[in-house]
Protein backbone atom coordinates (compact mmCIF):
# COMPACT_ATOMS: atom_id res chain seq x y z
CA UNK A 1 0.00 0.00 0.00
CA UNK A 2 1.39 3.32 -0.81
CA UNK A 3 2.84 5.19 1.68
CA UNK A 4 0.54 8.36 1.17
CA UNK A 5 -2.67 6.64 1.31
CA UNK A 6 -1.44 4.99 4.57
CA UNK A 7 -0.90 8.20 5.71
CA UNK A 8 -4.14 9.76 4.25
CA UNK A 9 -5.83 7.27 6.18
CA UNK A 10 -3.88 7.36 9.49
CA UNK A 11 -4.98 11.11 9.54
CA UNK A 12 -8.68 10.06 9.05
CA UNK A 13 -8.45 8.16 12.04
CA UNK A 14 -6.52 10.71 14.26
CA UNK A 15 -9.71 12.92 13.52
CA UNK A 16 -12.35 10.48 13.98
CA UNK A 17 -11.11 9.99 17.22
CA UNK A 18 -10.31 13.59 18.20
CA UNK A 19 -12.67 16.13 16.14
CA UNK A 20 -16.03 17.49 17.56
CA UNK A 21 -19.08 15.15 16.73
CA UNK A 22 -22.19 15.56 14.86
CA UNK A 23 -24.46 12.77 15.70
CA UNK A 24 -27.53 11.26 13.27
CA UNK A 25 -30.35 9.57 13.67
CA UNK A 26 -32.82 8.63 10.83
CA UNK A 27 -36.52 7.48 12.34
CA UNK A 28 -38.11 7.35 8.69
CA UNK A 29 -38.42 4.24 8.69
CA UNK A 30 -39.59 3.87 12.19
CA UNK A 31 -38.43 2.55 15.99
CA UNK A 32 -38.79 -0.29 17.20
CA UNK A 33 -38.66 -1.61 20.86
CA UNK A 34 -37.07 -4.21 21.54
CA UNK A 35 -33.66 -6.07 19.19
CA UNK A 36 -35.20 -8.62 16.69
CA UNK A 37 -35.29 -11.90 18.37
CA UNK A 38 -35.43 -14.07 15.23
CA UNK A 39 -33.91 -13.44 11.44
CA UNK A 40 -36.78 -12.70 10.24
CA UNK A 41 -37.61 -9.82 11.94
CA UNK A 42 -34.00 -9.18 12.02
CA UNK A 43 -34.08 -8.77 8.22
CA UNK A 44 -37.35 -6.91 8.27
CA UNK A 45 -36.43 -4.70 10.69
CA UNK A 46 -32.70 -3.90 9.65
CA UNK A 47 -32.85 -0.62 8.94
CA UNK A 48 -35.20 0.40 12.00
CA UNK A 49 -33.41 1.76 15.01
CA UNK A 50 -34.27 0.47 18.70
CA UNK A 51 -35.70 2.46 21.19
CA UNK A 52 -33.18 1.47 23.99
CA UNK A 53 -29.72 1.79 21.79
CA UNK A 54 -31.45 5.25 20.77
CA UNK A 55 -31.46 6.20 24.60
CA UNK A 56 -28.87 4.80 26.10
CA UNK A 57 -26.48 6.31 23.02
CA UNK A 58 -28.20 9.95 24.22
CA UNK A 59 -27.18 9.26 27.98
CA UNK A 60 -23.23 8.31 26.85
CA UNK A 61 -23.21 11.48 24.64
CA UNK A 62 -24.81 13.91 26.47
CA UNK A 63 -21.21 13.59 28.80
CA UNK A 64 -19.35 13.59 25.92
CA UNK A 65 -17.71 16.80 25.45
CA UNK A 66 -16.49 15.86 21.80
CA UNK A 67 -20.40 15.55 20.91
CA UNK A 68 -21.52 18.83 20.06
CA UNK A 69 -24.95 18.57 17.79
CA UNK A 70 -27.95 15.92 17.42
CA UNK A 71 -29.32 15.58 13.23
CA UNK A 72 -32.22 13.25 13.41
CA UNK A 73 -34.02 13.05 10.05
CA UNK A 74 -38.56 12.54 10.73
CA UNK A 75 -41.23 12.24 8.14
CA UNK A 76 -41.17 8.70 7.81
CA UNK A 77 -43.15 5.61 9.38
CA UNK A 78 -45.75 6.67 12.45
CA UNK A 79 -43.85 6.32 15.56
CA UNK A 80 -46.13 4.73 18.78
CA UNK A 81 -46.78 8.09 21.50
CA UNK A 82 -45.29 6.47 23.95
CA UNK A 83 -41.71 5.93 22.31
CA UNK A 84 -41.90 9.41 21.51
CA UNK A 85 -42.62 10.53 24.27
CA UNK A 86 -39.79 9.27 26.15
CA UNK A 87 -37.19 9.99 23.28
CA UNK A 88 -38.37 13.40 23.75
CA UNK A 89 -37.47 13.21 27.23
CA UNK A 90 -34.26 11.94 25.94
CA UNK A 91 -33.92 14.71 23.58
CA UNK A 92 -34.97 17.44 26.22
CA UNK A 93 -32.12 15.81 29.16
CA UNK A 94 -29.35 15.78 25.55
CA UNK A 95 -30.14 19.53 25.16
CA UNK A 96 -29.33 19.87 28.72
CA UNK A 97 -25.92 19.53 28.54
CA UNK A 98 -25.42 22.45 26.18
CA UNK A 99 -26.10 20.69 22.83
CA UNK A 100 -27.49 21.40 19.71
CA UNK A 101 -30.77 19.26 18.48
CA UNK A 102 -32.03 19.95 15.15
CA UNK A 103 -35.25 17.78 13.69
CA UNK A 104 -35.43 17.78 9.58
CA UNK A 105 -37.88 16.14 7.49
CA UNK A 106 -37.90 16.48 3.97
CA UNK A 107 -41.94 16.13 4.28
CA UNK A 108 -43.78 15.93 7.79
CA UNK A 109 -46.57 13.39 5.75
CA UNK A 110 -46.36 14.64 2.11
CA UNK A 111 -49.84 16.24 2.79
CA UNK A 112 -51.19 13.16 5.01
CA UNK A 113 -51.55 13.25 8.89
CA UNK A 114 -47.80 13.51 10.81
CA UNK A 115 -49.02 15.04 14.02
CA UNK A 116 -46.77 12.40 16.40
CA UNK A 117 -43.75 13.01 13.72
CA UNK A 118 -43.92 16.35 14.30
CA UNK A 119 -44.88 16.71 18.25
CA UNK A 120 -41.08 14.84 18.41
CA UNK A 121 -39.77 17.26 15.92
CA UNK A 122 -40.79 20.36 18.77
CA UNK A 123 -38.35 18.66 21.04
CA UNK A 124 -35.55 20.00 18.67
CA UNK A 125 -34.01 23.18 19.33
CA UNK A 126 -34.41 23.98 15.47
CA UNK A 127 -36.81 22.13 13.25
CA UNK A 128 -35.82 21.80 9.27
CA UNK A 129 -38.37 21.53 6.70
CA UNK A 130 -37.78 20.83 2.71
CA UNK A 131 -39.08 23.44 0.71
CA UNK A 132 -41.14 21.20 -1.14
CA UNK A 133 -42.53 19.39 1.83
CA UNK A 134 -45.48 19.90 3.89
CA UNK A 135 -46.37 19.64 7.84
CA UNK A 136 -49.30 17.21 8.17
CA UNK A 137 -50.56 18.91 11.52
CA UNK A 138 -54.15 17.76 11.33
CA UNK A 139 -55.28 16.74 14.86
CA UNK A 140 -56.25 13.01 15.67
CA UNK A 141 -58.82 11.11 13.99
CA UNK A 142 -59.88 7.93 14.68
CA UNK A 143 -61.50 5.76 11.57
CA UNK A 144 -63.24 2.69 12.17
CA UNK A 145 -64.80 0.40 8.92
CA UNK A 146 -67.49 -1.91 10.13
CA UNK A 147 -68.14 -4.87 8.35
CA UNK A 148 -71.73 -5.94 9.81
CA UNK A 149 -73.45 -4.69 6.55
CA UNK A 150 -70.88 -7.16 4.44
CA UNK A 151 -71.94 -9.86 6.81
CA UNK A 152 -75.26 -8.99 6.76
CA UNK A 153 -75.29 -9.24 2.70
CA UNK A 154 -73.65 -12.61 2.36
CA UNK A 155 -75.89 -14.18 5.41
CA UNK A 156 -73.14 -14.48 8.01
CA UNK A 157 -73.18 -12.93 11.33
CA UNK A 158 -70.74 -13.16 14.35
CA UNK A 159 -71.85 -13.72 17.83
CA UNK A 160 -69.73 -12.00 20.82
CA UNK A 161 -70.16 -11.85 24.85
CA UNK A 162 -68.42 -9.19 26.41
CA UNK A 163 -67.54 -8.04 29.90
CA UNK A 164 -68.53 -4.88 29.55
CA UNK A 165 -70.11 -2.39 27.56
CA UNK A 166 -66.49 -0.42 26.61
CA UNK A 167 -64.84 -3.50 25.46
CA UNK A 168 -65.27 -3.20 21.60
CA UNK A 169 -62.87 -4.91 19.45
CA UNK A 170 -65.44 -6.61 18.05
CA UNK A 171 -67.69 -4.09 17.36
CA UNK A 172 -66.29 -3.53 13.95
CA UNK A 173 -68.01 -7.08 13.08
CA UNK A 174 -71.45 -6.53 15.05
CA UNK A 175 -71.98 -2.82 14.37
CA UNK A 176 -72.46 -0.50 11.53
CA UNK A 177 -71.02 2.64 13.93
CA UNK A 178 -69.81 3.42 16.95
CA UNK A 179 -71.63 1.90 20.07
CA UNK A 180 -72.44 4.65 22.70
CA UNK A 181 -69.76 3.39 25.14
CA UNK A 182 -67.27 3.02 22.42
CA UNK A 183 -67.69 6.54 21.11
CA UNK A 184 -67.50 7.81 24.91
CA UNK A 185 -64.25 5.55 25.18
CA UNK A 186 -62.30 6.99 21.57
CA UNK A 187 -63.73 10.56 22.11
CA UNK A 188 -62.03 10.50 25.50
CA UNK A 189 -59.24 9.04 24.47
CA UNK A 190 -58.67 11.16 21.42
CA UNK A 191 -59.07 14.63 23.44
CA UNK A 192 -56.04 13.52 25.92
CA UNK A 193 -54.00 12.93 22.85
CA UNK A 194 -54.59 16.01 21.45
CA UNK A 195 -54.07 17.73 25.16
CA UNK A 196 -50.93 16.41 25.41
CA UNK A 197 -49.33 17.33 21.53
CA UNK A 198 -51.16 21.06 21.98
CA UNK A 199 -49.28 21.39 25.43
CA UNK A 200 -46.25 20.47 23.87
CA UNK A 201 -46.02 22.50 20.95
CA UNK A 202 -47.55 25.10 22.85
CA UNK A 203 -44.50 25.28 25.17
CA UNK A 204 -41.80 24.30 22.93
CA UNK A 205 -42.85 26.62 19.64
CA UNK A 206 -43.56 29.37 22.02
CA UNK A 207 -47.53 29.37 21.05
CA UNK A 208 -50.79 30.06 23.17
CA UNK A 209 -52.59 27.01 23.60
CA UNK A 210 -55.66 28.54 21.57
CA UNK A 211 -53.75 29.48 18.79
CA UNK A 212 -51.95 26.09 18.19
CA UNK A 213 -55.73 24.29 18.25
CA UNK A 214 -56.38 26.99 15.60
CA UNK A 215 -53.56 26.08 13.82
CA UNK A 216 -54.23 22.49 13.99
CA UNK A 217 -57.98 23.18 12.31
CA UNK A 218 -56.56 25.22 9.76
CA UNK A 219 -53.51 22.31 9.12
CA UNK A 220 -51.93 21.15 6.75
CA UNK A 221 -49.54 23.63 5.87
CA UNK A 222 -47.40 24.12 2.75
CA UNK A 223 -43.31 24.80 3.81
CA UNK A 224 -43.98 28.47 3.01
CA UNK A 225 -47.01 28.26 5.79
CA UNK A 226 -45.75 26.20 8.36
CA UNK A 227 -42.40 28.49 8.55
CA UNK A 228 -44.62 31.81 8.53
CA UNK A 229 -46.81 30.31 11.34
CA UNK A 230 -43.77 29.66 13.70
CA UNK A 231 -44.48 25.84 13.09
CA UNK A 232 -40.65 25.38 11.73
CA UNK A 233 -37.78 27.36 12.15
CA UNK A 234 -35.79 26.50 8.72
CA UNK A 235 -36.73 25.89 5.22
CA UNK A 236 -33.83 24.13 3.67
CA UNK A 237 -32.55 20.43 1.86
CA UNK A 238 -30.33 18.09 3.61
CA UNK A 239 -27.14 19.29 2.43
CA UNK A 240 -28.34 22.69 4.13
CA UNK A 241 -29.04 21.57 7.22
CA UNK A 242 -25.75 19.49 7.60
CA UNK A 243 -23.88 22.79 6.81
CA UNK A 244 -25.64 24.43 9.54
CA UNK A 245 -24.81 21.66 11.83
CA UNK A 246 -21.29 21.92 10.74
CA UNK A 247 -21.08 25.52 11.53
CA UNK A 248 -22.46 24.72 14.86
CA UNK A 249 -20.05 22.07 15.40
CA UNK A 250 -16.94 23.41 14.03
CA UNK A 251 -15.75 22.50 10.60
CA UNK A 252 -13.68 19.92 11.35
CA UNK A 253 -16.74 18.01 12.59
CA UNK A 254 -17.31 13.97 12.03
CA UNK A 255 -20.68 13.20 11.16
CA UNK A 256 -21.46 9.08 12.97
CA UNK A 257 -24.46 7.52 13.07
CA UNK A 258 -25.37 7.01 17.03
CA UNK A 259 -25.59 3.98 16.37
CA UNK A 260 -21.76 3.52 15.51
CA UNK A 261 -21.57 5.80 18.59
CA UNK A 262 -23.38 4.16 20.78
CA UNK A 263 -21.70 0.73 20.18
CA UNK A 264 -17.89 1.78 19.80
CA UNK A 265 -18.22 3.85 23.53
CA UNK A 266 -19.69 0.75 25.05
CA UNK A 267 -16.78 -1.34 23.44
CA UNK A 268 -14.67 1.35 25.26
CA UNK A 269 -16.32 1.23 28.45
CA UNK A 270 -16.04 -2.91 28.94
CA UNK A 271 -12.62 -3.00 27.70
CA UNK A 272 -11.19 -0.36 30.35
CA UNK A 273 -13.30 -2.41 32.87
CA UNK A 274 -11.51 -5.67 31.64
CA UNK A 275 -8.13 -3.85 32.30
CA UNK A 276 -8.64 -2.09 34.92
CA UNK A 277 -10.81 -4.16 37.66
CA UNK A 278 -9.53 -7.63 38.89
CA UNK A 279 -12.13 -10.15 38.04
CA UNK A 280 -14.70 -10.43 40.79
CA UNK A 281 -18.62 -11.99 41.05
CA UNK A 282 -20.95 -10.46 39.32
CA UNK A 283 -22.54 -7.42 40.72
CA UNK A 284 -25.80 -7.17 41.95
CA UNK A 285 -28.59 -5.82 39.03
CA UNK A 286 -31.87 -5.75 38.00
CA UNK A 287 -33.30 -7.96 35.49
CA UNK A 288 -35.07 -6.06 32.11
CA UNK A 289 -37.56 -8.70 30.55
CA UNK A 290 -39.26 -7.43 27.35
CA UNK A 291 -42.87 -8.70 27.42
CA UNK A 292 -43.91 -7.18 24.09
CA UNK A 293 -46.72 -8.07 21.29
CA UNK A 294 -49.70 -10.53 21.47
CA UNK A 295 -50.26 -12.50 24.53
CA UNK A 296 -50.60 -16.77 24.23
CA UNK A 297 -49.61 -19.64 25.51
CA UNK A 298 -46.71 -21.89 24.83
CA UNK A 299 -43.25 -20.17 23.60
CA UNK A 300 -42.74 -16.42 22.41
CA UNK A 301 -42.17 -16.37 18.70
CA UNK A 302 -43.53 -15.38 15.10
CA UNK A 303 -47.38 -15.57 14.24
CA UNK A 304 -48.47 -15.60 11.15
CA UNK A 305 -50.86 -12.95 11.47
CA UNK A 306 -49.32 -11.14 14.59
CA UNK A 307 -45.61 -11.16 13.69
CA UNK A 308 -44.04 -11.18 17.37
CA UNK A 309 -45.84 -12.74 19.82
CA UNK A 310 -44.99 -12.89 23.48
CA UNK A 311 -45.60 -16.42 24.79
CA UNK A 312 -46.29 -17.11 28.63
CA UNK A 313 -43.77 -20.23 29.26
CA UNK A 314 -40.98 -18.15 27.46
CA UNK A 315 -42.04 -15.09 30.02
CA UNK A 316 -42.67 -16.67 32.99
CA UNK A 317 -39.94 -18.61 32.23
CA UNK A 318 -37.49 -15.17 32.72
CA UNK A 319 -39.30 -14.06 35.57
CA UNK A 320 -38.82 -17.44 37.06
CA UNK A 321 -34.49 -17.06 36.20
CA UNK A 322 -34.45 -13.23 37.29
CA UNK A 323 -35.97 -14.30 40.86
CA UNK A 324 -33.73 -17.16 41.16
CA UNK A 325 -30.72 -15.30 40.39
CA UNK A 326 -28.87 -14.16 43.73
CA UNK A 327 -27.11 -11.55 41.53
CA UNK A 328 -30.43 -10.13 40.61
CA UNK A 329 -32.26 -7.87 43.13
CA UNK A 330 -35.29 -6.09 40.90
CA UNK A 331 -37.31 -7.07 37.96
CA UNK A 332 -38.39 -4.30 35.60
CA UNK A 333 -40.76 -5.51 33.40
CA UNK A 334 -41.11 -3.95 30.31
CA UNK A 335 -44.74 -4.21 28.80
CA UNK A 336 -45.60 -3.49 24.91
CA UNK A 337 -49.09 -5.36 24.41
CA UNK A 338 -52.50 -5.09 23.24
CA UNK A 339 -53.64 -8.10 25.23
CA UNK A 340 -54.82 -11.72 24.20
CA UNK A 341 -54.88 -15.12 25.69
CA UNK A 342 -56.62 -14.77 29.33
CA UNK A 343 -55.09 -18.07 30.53
CA UNK A 344 -51.43 -17.22 29.27
CA UNK A 345 -51.79 -13.75 30.63
CA UNK A 346 -52.42 -15.66 34.56
CA UNK A 347 -49.64 -17.52 33.87
CA UNK A 348 -47.40 -14.39 33.93
CA UNK A 349 -49.03 -12.41 36.55
CA UNK A 350 -48.85 -15.30 38.67
CA UNK A 351 -45.06 -15.38 38.02
CA UNK A 352 -45.10 -11.94 39.03
CA UNK A 353 -46.52 -12.48 42.30
CA UNK A 354 -44.22 -15.55 42.62
CA UNK A 355 -41.16 -13.34 42.59
CA UNK A 356 -42.55 -10.16 44.99
CA UNK A 357 -43.39 -13.28 47.26
CA UNK A 358 -40.13 -14.26 47.22
CA UNK A 359 -38.69 -10.69 47.68
CA UNK A 360 -37.79 -9.55 44.66
CA UNK A 361 -39.43 -5.93 43.62
CA UNK A 362 -41.04 -5.61 40.30
CA UNK A 363 -41.72 -2.68 38.37
CA UNK A 364 -43.84 -2.49 35.29
CA UNK A 365 -42.62 0.21 32.61
CA UNK A 366 -45.76 0.67 30.24
CA UNK A 367 -44.69 1.31 26.60
CA UNK A 368 -47.10 2.33 23.72
CA UNK A 369 -49.98 -0.52 24.42
CA UNK A 370 -50.44 -2.15 27.82
CA UNK A 371 -54.32 -2.86 27.81
CA UNK A 372 -56.31 -5.97 28.58
CA UNK A 373 -54.24 -8.94 28.75
CA UNK A 374 -51.05 -6.28 28.92
CA UNK A 375 -52.70 -4.85 31.80
CA UNK A 376 -53.25 -7.87 33.62
CA UNK A 377 -49.78 -9.16 33.45
CA UNK A 378 -48.64 -5.49 34.87
CA UNK A 379 -51.52 -5.27 38.03
CA UNK A 380 -49.25 -7.26 40.48
CA UNK A 381 -46.24 -5.02 40.09
CA UNK A 382 -44.70 -3.16 43.08
CA UNK A 383 -45.31 -0.15 41.12
CA UNK A 384 -46.47 0.96 37.06
CA UNK A 385 -44.96 3.58 35.11
CA UNK A 386 -46.49 4.44 32.02
CA UNK A 387 -46.30 7.73 29.17
CA UNK A 388 -48.89 9.83 29.34
CA UNK A 389 -49.99 8.83 25.68
CA UNK A 390 -49.63 4.88 26.61
CA UNK A 391 -53.09 2.94 25.69
CA UNK A 392 -53.65 1.15 28.85
CA UNK A 393 -56.52 -0.23 30.88
CA UNK A 394 -59.30 -1.94 28.87
CA UNK A 395 -59.90 -4.43 31.73
CA UNK A 396 -62.22 -6.97 30.55
CA UNK A 397 -63.23 -9.77 28.06
CA UNK A 398 -64.94 -11.05 25.01
CA UNK A 399 -65.32 -13.87 23.10
CA UNK A 400 -66.98 -15.02 20.06
CA UNK A 401 -67.39 -16.76 16.64
CA UNK A 402 -68.98 -16.11 13.53
CA UNK A 403 -71.86 -18.48 12.45
CA UNK A 404 -71.46 -18.99 8.29
CA UNK A 405 -74.31 -22.10 8.08
CA UNK A 406 -76.37 -19.29 5.87
CA UNK A 407 -73.79 -17.29 3.92
CA UNK A 408 -72.30 -21.09 2.59
CA UNK A 409 -75.81 -22.43 1.67
CA UNK A 410 -76.22 -19.53 -0.43
CA UNK A 411 -73.52 -20.78 -2.91
CA UNK A 412 -74.80 -24.66 -2.61
CA UNK A 413 -72.76 -25.65 0.17
CA UNK A 414 -74.31 -28.22 2.50
CA UNK A 415 -73.58 -29.41 5.96
CA UNK A 416 -74.72 -32.13 7.96
CA UNK A 417 -74.18 -33.15 11.55
CA UNK A 418 -73.48 -36.32 13.88
CA UNK A 419 -72.50 -35.90 17.22
CA UNK A 420 -72.61 -37.19 20.55
CA UNK A 421 -72.92 -35.07 23.68
CA UNK A 422 -75.18 -31.88 23.95
CA UNK A 423 -72.03 -29.05 23.32
CA UNK A 424 -70.06 -31.03 21.15
CA UNK A 425 -70.62 -28.82 18.12
CA UNK A 426 -70.55 -25.91 20.48
CA UNK A 427 -67.88 -23.98 18.35
CA UNK A 428 -68.96 -25.25 15.03
CA UNK A 429 -68.39 -21.92 12.84
CA UNK A 430 -71.58 -23.44 10.90
CA UNK A 431 -74.45 -23.08 13.16
CA UNK A 432 -75.30 -20.12 16.26
CA UNK A 433 -74.73 -20.85 20.02
CA UNK A 434 -77.95 -22.24 21.52
CA UNK A 435 -79.92 -20.86 24.63
CA UNK A 436 -77.75 -23.50 26.81
CA UNK A 437 -74.74 -22.95 25.04
CA UNK A 438 -74.99 -18.96 25.73
CA UNK A 439 -75.17 -19.75 29.14
CA UNK A 440 -72.23 -21.22 29.60
CA UNK A 441 -70.58 -18.70 28.11
CA UNK A 442 -71.74 -15.88 29.38
CA UNK A 443 -70.97 -18.34 32.72
CA UNK A 444 -66.98 -18.49 31.72
CA UNK A 445 -67.28 -14.62 31.12
CA UNK A 446 -68.43 -13.41 34.51
CA UNK A 447 -65.94 -16.00 36.17
CA UNK A 448 -62.49 -14.35 34.10
CA UNK A 449 -63.94 -10.47 34.56
CA UNK A 450 -64.91 -11.59 38.07
CA UNK A 451 -61.06 -12.60 38.44
CA UNK A 452 -59.68 -9.74 36.24
CA UNK A 453 -61.05 -6.91 38.36
CA UNK A 454 -60.44 -9.12 41.74
CA UNK A 455 -56.50 -9.38 41.14
CA UNK A 456 -56.71 -5.82 40.33
CA UNK A 457 -58.27 -4.59 43.33
CA UNK A 458 -55.66 -6.82 45.13
CA UNK A 459 -52.91 -5.25 42.93
CA UNK A 460 -53.70 -1.56 43.14
CA UNK A 461 -55.29 -1.24 46.55
CA UNK A 462 -59.00 -0.87 45.42
CA UNK A 463 -62.06 -2.33 45.91
CA UNK A 464 -63.99 -4.62 43.53
CA UNK A 465 -66.36 -1.28 42.77
CA UNK A 466 -63.99 1.02 42.73
CA UNK A 467 -62.30 -1.27 40.03
CA UNK A 468 -65.39 -1.79 38.06
CA UNK A 469 -66.32 2.00 37.45
CA UNK A 470 -62.65 2.35 35.41
CA UNK A 471 -63.10 -0.86 34.31
CA UNK A 472 -65.80 -2.31 32.04
CA UNK A 473 -63.79 -3.06 28.94
CA UNK A 474 -62.50 0.70 28.91
CA UNK A 475 -59.33 1.93 27.14
CA UNK A 476 -57.60 5.06 29.09
CA UNK A 477 -54.43 6.90 28.29
CA UNK A 478 -51.59 7.20 30.61
CA UNK A 479 -52.27 10.12 31.55
CA UNK A 480 -56.16 9.25 32.47
CA UNK A 481 -54.99 6.23 34.09
CA UNK A 482 -53.04 8.05 36.26
CA UNK A 483 -55.79 9.70 37.41
CA UNK A 484 -57.94 7.06 38.23
CA UNK A 485 -55.37 4.30 39.88
CA UNK A 486 -54.44 2.48 37.55
CA UNK A 487 -50.87 3.57 36.94
CA UNK A 488 -48.59 4.83 39.87
CA UNK A 489 -46.64 7.12 37.93
CA UNK A 490 -45.86 8.96 34.30
CA UNK A 491 -42.25 8.64 32.63
CA UNK A 492 -40.11 6.04 30.93
CA UNK A 493 -38.15 3.27 31.20
CA UNK A 494 -35.28 4.83 32.76
CA UNK A 495 -37.44 5.90 35.17
CA UNK A 496 -38.92 2.38 35.71
CA UNK A 497 -35.23 1.49 36.40
CA UNK A 498 -34.53 4.12 38.95
CA UNK A 499 -37.32 3.33 40.72
CA UNK A 500 -36.65 -0.85 40.83
CA UNK A 501 -32.87 0.36 41.99
CA UNK A 502 -34.73 2.23 44.65
CA UNK A 503 -36.61 -0.69 46.17
CA UNK A 504 -33.88 -2.97 45.64
CA UNK A 505 -31.20 -0.77 48.10
CA UNK A 506 -28.57 -0.56 44.89
CA UNK A 507 -26.59 2.43 43.27
CA UNK A 508 -28.18 4.13 40.42
CA UNK A 509 -25.08 2.72 38.80
CA UNK A 510 -26.27 -1.10 39.64
CA UNK A 511 -26.23 -2.67 35.93
CA UNK A 512 -29.31 -3.93 33.77
CA UNK A 513 -29.21 -7.22 32.59
CA UNK A 514 -31.73 -8.36 29.89
CA UNK A 515 -33.47 -11.80 30.53
CA UNK A 516 -33.95 -14.39 29.43
CA UNK A 517 -29.89 -14.53 28.74
CA UNK A 518 -30.32 -17.17 26.17
CA UNK A 519 -29.18 -17.13 22.25
CA UNK A 520 -32.20 -16.36 19.86
CA UNK A 521 -32.92 -19.91 18.58
CA UNK A 522 -31.75 -21.68 21.49
CA UNK A 523 -34.33 -23.89 23.55
CA UNK A 524 -32.38 -25.96 25.96
CA UNK A 525 -32.55 -22.87 28.12
CA UNK A 526 -36.29 -22.91 27.98
CA UNK A 527 -36.62 -26.15 28.18
CA UNK A 528 -34.41 -26.27 31.93
CA UNK A 529 -36.27 -22.92 32.94
CA UNK A 530 -39.88 -24.18 32.39
CA UNK A 531 -42.15 -26.47 33.98
CA UNK A 532 -43.51 -29.58 32.00
CA UNK A 533 -45.81 -28.82 29.25
CA UNK A 534 -49.03 -30.95 29.88
CA UNK A 535 -50.33 -33.43 27.36
CA UNK A 536 -52.43 -32.44 24.47
CA UNK A 537 -55.94 -32.17 24.92
CA UNK A 538 -58.86 -32.95 22.14
CA UNK A 539 -60.99 -30.01 23.89
CA UNK A 540 -61.88 -27.61 21.03
CA UNK A 541 -62.85 -24.83 23.64
CA UNK A 542 -61.27 -21.76 22.33
CA UNK A 543 -58.98 -19.77 24.41
CA UNK A 544 -60.30 -16.36 25.99
CA UNK A 545 -58.72 -13.59 23.84
CA UNK A 546 -59.52 -10.15 25.70
CA UNK A 547 -57.22 -8.00 22.80
CA UNK A 548 -58.82 -4.38 22.36
CA UNK A 549 -56.86 -4.57 18.98
CA UNK A 550 -56.84 -6.28 16.26
CA UNK A 551 -60.30 -7.24 15.40
CA UNK A 552 -61.16 -10.69 16.26
CA UNK A 553 -60.54 -12.63 12.96
CA UNK A 554 -62.76 -15.99 11.98
CA UNK A 555 -61.32 -19.09 12.91
CA UNK A 556 -61.84 -21.72 15.43
CA UNK A 557 -59.43 -19.86 17.91
CA UNK A 558 -61.07 -16.09 17.33
CA UNK A 559 -62.96 -15.25 20.30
Amino acid sequence: MPSSLIADRLAKLRQLRTSPLILELDLTDGLAETRPADPISAIMGRNRAVLPDVLDGLRRAHDDARVRTLVVRLGGRNLGLAAVQELRRAVAEFADAGKATIAWADSFGEFSASNVQYYLATAFEQIWLQPSGDLGLTGIAVERIFLRGVLDRFGAEFQVAKRHEFKSAAEQLTETEFSGPAREETERLTASVTEQIVQAIADRRGLPRARVSELIDAGPFLAARAQAEGLVDELGYRDEVYAHARKQAGQDATVLYLGRYQHARALAERARAVVTTVPAAPEPGVALIYATGPIRRGRSGRGPLTGGAMGSDTISAAIRSAAKDPHIRAIVLRVNSPGGSYVASDTIWREVVRARAGGTPVVVSMGDVAASGGYYISMAADEIVAQPGTITGSIGVLTGKPVLGEAVGRVGVTSDLISHGAHAAMFSQLRPFSPDEWTLVNDWLDHIYADFTGKVAAGRGMTTEQVHEVAKGRVWSGADALAHGLVDELGGLDRAVAIARRRAGLPTSAPLRIFPRARPGSRSWCRWATSPRPAATSSRWPPIRSWRSPAPSPGPSAC
